[in-house]
């Protein structure tokens, strides 16, 4: 074999056993294990040392080829991820959530995006050169979009905790995290394919093209699933046929219509969702992602990071980022729940509930990283990979803090929606498995 070949096969090795340790050690410490991940990747590649003096790269320091191979491997991790959260969106479950579900998700889609957006152009010379500046305008949209993301995992577990899983509450925040996945994700397509200049008009045409068609095709392959799980249930053959039916989603998905790929892996998942099959086929998925391509999808984040532009100034960025996302979840969301009759505490817990923020939010990190403005290869706007990262560890220790605190005295037992808690799988919470 190539010795390049023998050089992945040993970076695999060292990715897998790097993420599983530093996984299951950030997850002792009650955080997700996604952040272990990514430090793991930080750790092992050249992303620091190579900042430090001497001629240590890292325990891997992959070629210009070597990344190429490692960075297709985490694609379809990024895929995998967002099928598998399709595969756990009920469509009955997004029709019966209620205007109130859907309002909490807009705005904690709007409120985090503008504030997002208005803070990063404060950081890149004022709201003024950053609007008018198409690439610097592209990178704080950018910035504000990956403050739309919320991971609902820890949320789950702390509302279990607190027997308030299956209250109104509790179901009106899992609908609205699930719905917010949704417009997250459609907000994500759209600035991804303005390409720092397109038509917003095309764009939206083309993005309305794509979701006709996905529903359409979606419909066709959802009958042909439903008399496969019936003649031949829990087989193998129809996980393959849902893994094909994600990759042939994402590629139409850029390749035809400008959408991120991310966002046809996820339509793949929702047209499949609700079956009988469902859970049979979301398990392999998982089993196959996070085997082997969402840990390397995490790592190459770590690996691929750039710290040869990292200032000082860095640290307060991330930390203004951090307290805008919190903010902007907590006044958005808990604002418009009091707006619709929730009372005090429970509409801070509404807003509380939705800060968390983990995959999904280095998904979108990964996948419009390069709106990152640069400028005869100097950086010229902001990269918030560490940022992100201390937004993840934030949201993950506050969260549940919050929530406990809110809720101690909650009396609330009226049931919501038929959001079924027990059967809202989690990638978070598929992760935690050692």
């Amino acid at each position: 074999m190539d010795f390049e070949v023998m050089r992945i096969v040993y970076y695999l090795a060292i990715i897998l056993f790097a993420t599983k340790l530093l996984g299951m050690g950030t997850r002792k410490l009650g955080l997700p294990q996604v952040v272990g991940m990514v430090i793991a990747g930080l750790l092992i590649g050249p992303a620091i040392f190579s900042q430090l003096p001497g001629s240590f790269n890292g325990i891997i320091a992959p070629t210009e080829v070597e990344m190429d191979v490692l960075k297709t491997f985490s694609q379809i991790g990024v895929i995998l991820i967002l099928f598998s959260s399709g595969l756990e969106t009920d469509l009955k479950d997004l029709k019966t959530s209620g205007f109130a579900s859907t309002m909490i998700a807009l705005c904690g889609v709007v409120v985090p995006l503008a504030l997002g957006t208005l803070m990063a152009a404060l950081f890149m010379g004022g709201i003024s050169e950053t609007f008018n500046n198409t690439d610097k305008l592209m990178n704080a949209l950018f910035i504000g979009c990956i403050l739309t993301a919320t991971s609902v995992g820890i949320t789950v577990e702390t509302l279990r905790e607190l027997g308030k899983l299956n209250t109104k509450l509790g179901t009106t925040i899992l609908s609205a995290a699930i719905i917010d996945d949704v417009m997250g994700i459609i907000v994500l397509s759209l600035i991804t394919s303005l390409k720092g200049g397109g038509n917003p008009a095309f764009t939206l045409l083309k993005a309305a093209l794509f979701f006709l068609f996905s529903i359409g095709l979606g419909v066709v392959l959802r009958i042909i699933f439903k008399w496969i799980e019936a003649k031949y249930p829990h087989k193998r053959r129809t996980g393959i046929f849902a893994l094909s039916m994600c990759f042939i989603y994402a590629f139409c998905a850029e390749t035809f219509f400008g959408i991120a790929a991310i966002t046809g892996a996820y339509m793949a998942g929702v047209m499949l969702s609700g079956l009988s099959d469902t859970k049979f086929v979301d398990k392999k998925v998982l089993v196959n992602g996070y085997m082997i391509f969402s840990p390397i999808f995490f790592a190459f984040i770590g690996i691929s990071a750039d710290f040869s532009n990292f200032k000082p100034d860095d640290f307060i960025f991330a930390a203004a980022f951090a307290i805008v996302g919190i903010a902007a979840k907590i006044i958005g969301c808990g604002g418009i729940a009091r707006i619709l009759g929730f009372k005090g505490k429970e509409a801070a817990a509404v807003g509380c509930g939705m800060i968390a923020r983990g995959e999904v939010a280095l998904a979108v990190y990964s996948t419009a990283a390069w709106l990152i403005c640069f400028e005869n290869g100097k950086l010229t706007g902001i990269d918030p990979l560490f940022a992100t990262i201390v937004l993840i560890i934030s949201t993950s220790i506050l969260c549940p803090v919050f929530l406990k605190i809110l809720l101690k005295d909650h009396s609330d037992t009226e049931h919501g929606s038929t959001v079924k808690a027990e059967d809202y799988v989690s990638v978070s919470a598929a992760m935690s498995e050692n």
